[in-house]
């Protein structure tokens, strides 16, 4: 099999579940190092209280056919986040792939809720997690990372600038992490390009993450059955379909030209020619703003 990434090294911030954990996996499989992070463990949950651990996530990198190595890190805390790129330093010497995933916010935000009644404290933490974090990690990592020309950084987000512009998402405190973290890469975009590095935005789709499967009562493996319930659940994508996003963007040699841009996994699908696990190339924020927020009949065809 093609390892592109073989020799790289990848630190995936957040990847205990969800989208963190198929970029992991995809990088792995490409043949990355890869550094997953996160606050739940085999020994400690956080205050998600499922059972998906950064272990887990590094045993997945492993058996993709990469090398997978499991750190725990609160993103919020300098510290530690010192410590791990110091680690990755002293380990490896080189950093060719940063991923700030960290997010942590679905428990904080009530929908459609205006400022003045939602939670202050809930929607400020939101705020801390979704942007402070990335700040952080990238403060500290960067400097590893432009030790050598070619490095790579992901933003992911939740909607595509183009979108989140024009659309109204959730509630003051989820939209302005959002949009927050579409312009941090535009930001480092500036700051990187001069310095040979690239710094890209990347939303999945609608994605089905543990949580989102959760949610509505499916595995993966009978995710259709949640179409009785919401028939555009059908434009869904797995979180692996983000990761071979992510693999393409870093095994691509002109990747530069993507220098602060906001992607999708859908367009970069159109792109580089992956498919998800299922051999679909879904393109979420096309169906959605073509037919899912015009009020129209669920209906994928023409964009799976």
């Amino acid at each position: 099999m093609s390892k592109p990434l073989e020799g790289k090294v990848a630190l995936v911030a957040g990847a205990t579940r969800g989208a963190g954990r198929g970029i992991a996996v995809e990088l792995g499989a490409a043949g990355a190092t890869v550094y997953v992070t996160g606050r739940s463990t085999r020994t400690h949950r956080s205050e998600y209280d499922r059972p998906e651990t950064v272990e887990d996530t590094a045993d997945l990198v492993c058996a993709a056919g990469g090398t997978g190595i499991a750190v725990a890190v609160d993103h919020l805390r300098h510290a530690a986040v010192r410590g791990l790129v110091e680690r990755i330093t002293d380990e490896q010497g080189r950093l060719d792939i940063l991923v700030n995933d960290i997010w942590g916010g679905e428990k904080l935000f009530e929908w459609d809720t205006p400022v003045w009644e939602h939670d202050l404290d809930n929607g400020l933490k939101l705020l801390r997690l979704a942007v402070e974090t990335h700040a952080v990690t990238s403060h500290f990592a960067l400097p590893l990372l432009l030790r050598r020309p070619g490095g790579l950084v992901v933003e992911v987000t939740d909607g595509t600038a183009d979108y989140n512009r024009d659309t109204y998402r959730v509630n003051l405190f989820y939209d302005l992490a959002k949009a927050s973290v579409l312009r941090m890469a535009f930001a480092l975009g500036h700051e990187l390009g001069p310095r040979g590095a690239t710094a890209v935005a990347l939303t999945p789709g609608w994605m089905r993450s543990e949580l989102m499967l959760d949610q509505f009562g499916v595995r993966e493996d009978n995710w259709r059955d949640a179409l009785a319930r919401e028939p555009h659940f059908a434009i869904s994508e797995t979180p692996r379909f983000t990761g071979r996003a992510v693999a393409a963007l870093a095994a691509d040699p002109d990747v530069a030209r993507f220098n602060g841009r906001s992607l999708s996994s859908g367009g970069l699908a159109q792109e580089y020619g992956f498919t998800d696990l299922d051999g679909s190339r879904p393109d979420a924020w096309r169906y959605l703003t073509e037919v899912q927020d015009e009020g129209r009949p669920a209906d994928t065809t023409g964009y799976r």
